[in-house]
């Protein structure tokens, strides 16, 4: 359903208070079109780039990828300058996107009305109504959308790394090698079920998924380094050796 609010607006919108009414702030459009590059996957990003741009007043087709993307970003600089009719355009694009297949996730009014938050802009989406809180609009209480899987492996990463540096500096040389190789078993769980020119990663431990990538990269520096890497692996893992215990699962974060 298309998002309701006052005709005039579509002319000239709010002028600036308290809230940024007016236009859309560059950064804003960034993160917008960072929603855009998320929505879609590797094999559906010139179509996904396509279908937002052609909600932002593009109707021919880019020679590529990297212009559609380009040609979206002029398309949206432009909208940009009438915050409510920008507002209205993306919504409108991810309503119709999610309404082709229910196997697609899109921006919902949450992920919209967070970005509308961060960079004080005056509208709330409450569907049907675009809400402007200059003029009386009540806020809504916008909930922090769940971190994503980059952020997430990031975070774990980053503690394992730190714990590494604080065992080192303590003297324990052996438990700080045994944290990294717990990072690196923790890393291989991104390649599982991976696609690439030579089939796609199968298995779920350390020892199978680099096997794989070792049979799909003969012949290259990437091959021998995990050679490497899975000898220095079984020496540490072993118990008598270092006693190295699993990773964690990147996609469940289970120990």
């Amino acid at each position: 359903m298309p998002l309701q609010f006052e005709r005039s607006w579509r002319f000239k919108p709010p002028a600036d208070g308290h809230f940024v009414n007016a236009a859309i702030p560059d950064a804003a459009v960034r993160d917008f079109m960072e929603l855009v590059d998320k929505t879609s996957t590797e094999k559906t990003r010139w179509a996904v780039a396509e279908h937002f741009k052609g909600r932002f007043g593009s109707r021919s087709q880019s020679s590529s990828e990297s212009w559609a993307y380009s040609d979206l970003r002029t398309g949206m600089d432009d909208a940009a300058k009438n915050a409510p009719l920008f507002i209205e355009s993306f919504f409108d694009a991810c309503q119709s996107l999610q309404r082709q297949s229910d196997d697609w996730f899109v921006p919902d009014e949450t992920f919209i009305n967070a970005i509308l938050v961060q960079h004080n802009i005056g509208y709330e989406i409450r569907q049907p109504k675009l809400v402007a809180r200059e003029i009386g609009g009540v806020p809504i209480t916008v909930e922090k959308p769940p971190p994503s899987f980059a952020e997430r492996a990031a975070e774990k990463f980053e503690k394992s790394l730190k714990r590494s540096d604080e065992l080192l500096s303590q003297g324990h040389a052996r438990e700080a090698v045994q944290e990294i190789l717990w990072l690196l078993e923790t890393v291989t769980t991104a390649f599982r079920g991976v696609e690439t020119q030579a089939g796609k990663i199968e298995g779920n431990y350390f020892n199978k998924i680099v096997g794989d990538l070792k049979a799909k990269n003969v012949g290259t520096t990437l091959n021998r380094v995990l050679e490497w890497i899975t000898t220095m692996h079984g020496y540490l893992s072993s118990p008598t050796g270092g006693g190295v215990r699993h990773g964690v699962d990147l996609n469940s974060g289970v120990d």
